[in-house]
């Protein structure tokens, strides 16, 4: 894919240098017919084929934080699951006699 994008740059960029260097072409009109014919197009294929792997890898993130929060659940311990008796935390009280 890498040798399509580079040889269609290429060719839109030729096409800027034979506009620019024409006699009735501008530089402002190469420059134009670069962004146009070159750049803009190669960007918005790119950026269309390059979907798929983005949001595979979007995916599989979201997996991992997910298997994270998972994991982390599953070891913690609960406040009142240790190993120790409970100790009582008010004394018991004698009634007076």
């Amino acid at each position: 894919m890498h040798l399509v994008v580079i040889a269609w740059l290429y060719v839109a960029l030729m096409m800027a240098v034979a506009e620019g260097t024409n006699t009735n072409g501008t530089v402002l009109g190469a420059i134009f017919t670069f962004l146009m014919y070159g750049l803009a197009p190669v960007a918005l294929v790119v950026y269309l084929m390059t979907a798929p792997a983005r949001r595979r890898l979007a995916r599989a993130r979201e997996m991992e934080e997910r298997e994270a929060a998972i994991r982390a659940a599953a070891n913690s311990v609960a406040p009142d699951a240790g190993a120790e008796a409970a100790a009582d935390p008010i004394p018991p009280v004698r009634e007076k006699e």
